[in-house]
């Protein structure tokens, strides 16, 4: 019998190990959040997966290190607002509530995108292109009815998502087509009257490029000209290995430093991977060279690759924390690597944690950054 039983607390004690270790138990680790406390925010995109419970260790990272959150996808027009009378609210609720419950600053994400927007939003019942007015109309309506449902307790919201092209100029978005150039100046209008006390933000990126950089300053001027609200510009920041160099995002900090705005990180990861055009280049993964050539790290990532994805985060964190005096926020795009949208058919490794919820090398030296002032 008391072999039984001491075999049983074995067990029980070995289980318990099993369960800590999967659960990323970070209890030794300092969390983001305290170590840049002076320096700015820390946030993740999270999935409705981390919010509605289905993955509770991706949601102890998000509570231990974060003090905000953004909305991955659930806020955006196509799930919160599918059809003409319909919204769906379900998901962003617990979203909101997920930030509320942790004290964290939510982010609102997205309400004017070309992405991710039904087609029928800009189409009329006879499926002919709206008008100016009705377009104008249907905008302040969704803009009102999404930010009025969370006034108070969303904090922050991406008004204008990805406007630009890489010359700078306006994207040929079916926003321009049917509203004008005005078409930012008019969201940002609506949004502050939808919540006069929320941040508005204008997120984009590549706009470490010079074309880009050129055409967001001048969205912040032409908002600030006609007296509109204009909190902050988000820099993207999906980076990989070389892009951006550190004098690109010493030129995008100058550029901003007199515009007044607060610069948002808005969704940092890295890629280790070949940098695809996806929407150039069609990958056929069941032929060998191929996955050797785009997916080359299948089976794991190697030690020589570990070690230069830790320093290009120190890299980047190092000019963030040198630009506190601008950067209120820094946002990983997602919590850990296996939920990353960079995988898209291949393995990668874009984040601080692993695919089994653990630091990665790359955590320890993000932490450093935050001594080196």
């Amino acid at each position: 019998m008391k072999i039984q039983r001491r075999f049983k607390i074995l067990c029980s004690i070995v289980l318990l190990g099993i369960l800590l270790t999967g659960a990323g138990c970070t209890n030794e680790q300092p969390a983001l959040k305290d170590v840049f406390k002076n320096d700015f925010l820390i946030g993740m995109a999270v999935n409705n997966n981390v919010v509605c419970g289905n993955d509770v260790n991706a949601a102890a990272i998000v509570e231990k290190h974060c003090n905000t959150i953004t909305a991955e996808n659930v806020m955006k027009w196509a799930l919160i607002h599918p059809e003409p009378n319909r919204y769906d609210f379900a998901a962003a609720d617990r979203y909101v509530e997920f930030g509320q419950k942790n004290k964290m600053f939510i982010i609102g994400h997205t309400l004017v995108w070309h992405h991710q927007t039904p087609r029928w939003v800009f189409e009329d019942d006879a499926n002919k292109p709206m008008t100016r007015e009705a377009m104008l109309s249907r905008m302040k309506d969704h803009i009102f009815t999404v930010m009025g449902r969370y006034k108070g307790k969303v904090g922050g919201w991406d008004v204008v998502n990805e406007a630009l092209d890489e010359r700078g100029e306006l994207r040929k978005s079916k926003w321009l087509e049917t509203i004008g150039e005005d078409f930012i100046e008019k969201a940002f209008e609506y949004a502050h009257e939808a919540d006069p006390n929320a941040e508005l933000y204008y997120n984009e990126y590549n706009t470490e490029n010079t074309g880009k950089l050129e055409g967001c300053v001048e969205i912040v001027k032409k908002l600030k000209a006609k007296g509109l609200r204009i909190d902050g510009v988000g820099l993207q920041e999906h980076a990989d290995m070389n892009y951006p160099s550190k004098a690109a995002l010493e030129g995008f900090f100058k550029a901003m430093k007199p515009l007044g705005v607060k610069i948002m990180i808005t969704e940092l990861d890295i890629t280790v991977l070949p940098v695809v055009d996806w929407f150039a280049v069609r990958i056929d993964f069941n032929d060998v060279n191929a996955r050797k050539q785009f997916n080359p790290y299948a089976n794991g990532l190697p030690d020589e690759m570990q070690k230069k994805l830790t320093e290009r985060y120190a890299e980047l964190f190092s000019e963030y924390v040198r630009h506190a005096d601008q950067v209120d926020r820094v946002t990983f795009w997602g919590v850990y690597d296996k939920t990353s949208w960079l995988n898209r058919g291949r393995t990668n490794y874009p984040l601080l944690f692993d695919r089994k919820y653990q630091p990665k090398p790359a955590f320890r030296a993000v932490i450093k950054t935050a001594h080196e002032k």
